[in-house]
């Protein structure tokens, strides 16, 4: 008949060098404690994995396991330590838990399902019954296991992008594979700096295989891209032309209801959203409104119609055809007398050749930009992040694609 010490160490996965020495049911504390002692005088380096001899065994350890039923368990040991010839005295990595944690395998394989249902740490730990700090540590190790993992595939698409990361004029910069739908990784700031750090983070053939980049205007990552992507071509999607767009639309509308305020006119007041919303997402109330306005011969309607009739751009098949259409367009941009307007025509006409390229690659940021709801969404439900690496911890571990889970033990 098997004994209740065979019957846990069977459950725990433990090969011959270790023994369950007993199990204590302490019903107040409404604790299991499973007591493990190492068999043998023969261990093996955890540096280099060589077979050696046993120096001593390190002061008593507990790592919090799944519950047996309703029950908190933990196990108990003094680790061996083994006393290499070319490394010296180490401590073993034991085969039901992680180099320095305090959990098992099992555990922060359970406790990984728990974060990815739950979306917040405190959430979490609150299911877990444990700190603020513990699951956070939990999701680092996730984090750092998978990037390890992750394996250098071919990457022809990437997208580079803007987040922000605290109130002000805080800034991260986002790399993600745009095939894969997948953030490869965040570094802090908006510089050329910045993103040549994170296109770093590729190996170097994967930079040389990389073929589009889709990334905003801004000239410190059309610089990286040309220092760290010799054979890519950068490309200005629709999302931040749109960007760009809609807020010298808004400029435009913030100066003119300014004005008609001044002479106790409110057909603007609250229309903001009429403006730079799509039409089928108004209600049929705001609608109406919209419709009412925007034939008033209002400067707004004027920088609303042209903002809109650059949407066509898009739907061209030739970039010769789309050249032809943009001639047009910025001829009118141009002349409309609206200086928010005016700006952005320029600045699309300098950037002319990288809004063409989107008729090679037909890649656009719209990946990155449904990150951009989870990334805030992570950021609210932490309500903001003091540290950049706890706020890149999150990122990764929802939005990168990671095999977090530890290998567990075989049984």
């Amino acid at each position: 008949m098997e004994t209740l010490s065979s019957h846990y160490a069977r459950l725990l996965g433990l090969n011959d060098s270790w023994r369950v020495e007993s199990v204590d049911l302490q019903i107040e504390d409404r604790r299991v404690e499973i007591r493990l002692s190492h068999v043998g005088s023969g261990v093996f380096c955890p540096e280099c994995g060589e077979a050696c001899g046993l120096a001593d065994h390190a002061d008593e350890r507990r790592w919090r396991h799944l519950d047996t039923m309703q029950f908190t368990t933990e196990l108990v040991a003094r680790l061996p330590r083994s006393r290499c010839p070319e490394h010296g005295v180490k401590t073993i990595v034991p085969p039901w838990a992680g180099k320095h944690s305090r959990f098992t395998l099992l555990f922060e394989a359970f406790a990984i399902e728990v974060l990815q249902a739950c979306r917040t740490v405190n959430a979490a730990a609150a299911l877990l019954g444990l700190s603020w700090d513990a699951v956070q540590s939990i999701m680092d190790r996730a984090v750092a296991r998978g990037l390890e993992r992750r394996e250098t595939t071919h990457i022809p698409h990437l997208g580079i992008d803007e987040k922000s990361f605290r109130k002000g004029h805080d800034y991260i910069t986002v790399l993600t594979d745009l095939n894969g739908s997948r953030v490869l990784d965040v570094v802090p700031e908006r510089t050329q700096a910045a993103a040549e750090a994170v296109l770093q983070t590729l190996t170097v053939e994967q930079r040389q295989e990389v073929r589009a980049v889709a990334a905003d205007m801004l000239p410190a990552y059309a610089n990286a891209v040309a220092q760290q992507l010799p054979n890519a071509e950068l490309v200005h999607d629709k999302f931040h032309v749109a960007k760009h767009l809609g807020e010298a639309v808004d400029q435009v509308r913030r100066a003119e209801n300014k004005a008609l305020q001044a002479e106790d006119d409110d057909r603007l007041k609250g229309t903001r959203q009429l403006w730079l919303f799509n039409k089928s997402n108004l209600s049929s109330q705001q609608r109406r409104r919209f419709e009412a306005i925007r034939h008033n011969g209002l400067k707004t309607a004027r920088a609303w119609a042209i903002k809109e009739e650059f949407r066509w751009f898009w739907q061209y098949v030739y970039s010769t055809s789309a050249k032809e259409f943009f001639d047009q367009w910025y001829a009118w941009g141009v002349r409309c007398r609206l200086r928010p307007i005016v700006r952005v025509a320029k600045m699309l006409k300098r950037h002319l050749p990288n809004l063409l390229s989107y008729f090679l690659y037909r890649i656009t940021n719209a990946t990155s930009e449904g990150f951009n709801s989870v990334i805030q969404a992570l950021k609210y439900a932490a309500r903001g992040f003091r540290s950049f690496g706890n706020y890149r911890t999150r990122i990764l571990f929802y939005c990168g694609r990671l095999d977090l889970r530890p290998q567990l033990p075989c049984h």
